[in-house]
């Protein structure tokens, strides 16, 4: 299954495939980075709601779109992810940097800050 990117306003969100292994993980880096450099993305937000299984490249596909906007206070959200993946996520540390919710912030969509 193929991620899918979607812009609304400031906001590109990305829905991840079921698995997020290092060749999925650099597809949606390249693809991210192409979106990043053609149009103003101040916040991203990953689906992960169809996501069963990550390896250590999607922490570091995370960090490194973390990186890309700037390293700012909750410019990155992940939404839907399940029990494991949230245990992965917040035993990596990567849970200091980027904020993982239940579901997506209402404001973001509509162009608010996170």
């Amino acid at each position: 299954m193929e991620s899918v990117f979607e812009v609304s306003g400031t906001v590109l969100t990305v829905r991840l495939p079921e698995e997020l292994d290092h060749p999925v993980s650099d597809n949606i880096r390249r693809e991210s980075d192409r979106i990043i450099g053609h149009k103003y993305i101040k916040n991203m937000v990953f689906d992960f709601s169809k996501t069963v299984f990550m390896d250590s490249s999607g922490i570091g596909l995370l960090m490194g779109r973390y990186r890309a906007l700037g390293m700012r206070s909750r410019c990155i959200q992940i939404i839907h992810a399940n029990s494991h993946i949230t245990k992965l996520l917040r035993i990596s540390g990567i849970s200091r940097y980027i904020e993982i919710v239940e579901k997506e912030d209402p404001t973001i969509e509509q162009g608010g800050n996170l």
